[in-house]
């Protein structure tokens, strides 16, 4: 009697207290403050030992969220729709992240200095080379992801293995030629206004495939351990939202930067 007493009368999940925020927020704090130390000269073990609580507070974080969705049922209907909101408006902000990088390369771009785009002492890369490969790798990766997702809706848990490691494969594909492109680059990061427009956008994309496909790695690992459920898999529906967002954002990176942005070719294309 008193278990069912005490049984919430409500379908929302009253979340714990939990040491985790605030000791996120400290290894916060110890990342940005070692970045800057390791900028500055002053080595890097404040830096790396950010790093470490980061990754640290990350997966016990979200060891509690999976044990609350899949074994303790806290993530009821209701739940879900406002996890669905919350991870909505999160690629929502994601997107005004991009938008100042496309706004900051074709403010430079429309209107360079001295009149040429890119700027003469610049070899830009031929958009239909590695970048044209990626694009390939990563179209070919929103395929099989959801490939995975209707797999799991139908209950073939063969399928929905197959995709996601699949997906995850292309994801290091990727992210690997991008290294290559990167370590073969004829210009570098210091070196005006293009370089620092190129990479700031296509970097901040390569980290957010490696977040994605960090994200798929622990998805394909929770439906090999038989986590998700053809009507209970937020946890896998917010990787496959995240993966196609990331897909997008290439789309327009390739077209705007790599592409178009590639004006009349600088100096030439490199040899």
């Amino acid at each position: 009697m008193s278990e069912t007493h005490a049984a919430p009368k409500h379908p929302y999940h009253l979340v714990d207290p939990s040491p985790w925020p605030i000791v996120g927020a400290i290894a916060a704090g110890l990342l940005t403050s070692g970045g800057v130390l390791y900028m500055h000269g002053y080595g890097w073990t404040v830096l790396i030992i950010g790093i470490l609580l980061v990754l640290g507070t990350m997966a016990v974080w979200w060891r509690d969220v999976i044990r609350e969705a899949t074994f303790q049922g806290y993530h009821t209907p209701v739940v879900q729709i406002g996890l669905r909101y919350g991870m909505a408006l999160f690629i929502a902000s994601e997107v005004m992240f991009f938008a100042a990088f496309f706004w900051a390369f074709f403010a430079s771009s429309l209107f360079p200095v001295g009149g040429v785009w890119p700027p003469k002492t610049i070899h830009p890369f031929n958009p239909f080379e590695f970048p044209f490969l990626n694009t390939l790798i990563l179209l070919l990766s929103g395929t099989t992801v959801t490939w995975a997702h209707h797999s799991l809706i139908e209950g073939d848990r063969n399928g929905l293995l197959r995709g996601l490691a699949l997906t995850v494969f292309l994801g290091i594909c990727f992210t690997s030629v991008q290294a290559y492109e990167y370590s073969h680059a004829p210009f570098h990061f210091t070196g005006g206004i293009y370089p620092s427009t190129f990479f700031m956008a296509t970097g901040f994309h390569g980290f957010h495939v490696i977040i994605g496909t960090t994200f798929l790695i622990v998805c394909l690992c929770r439906a090999w351990a038989g986590h998700f459920k053809p009507d209970h898999h937020f946890g896998f529906e917010a990787a496959a939202w995240y993966w196609h967002f990331v897909d997008v954002v290439w789309l327009f990176l390739f077209v705007c930067i790599y592409w178009w942005g590639e004006g009349s070719g600088g100096a030439g294309p490199a040899g």
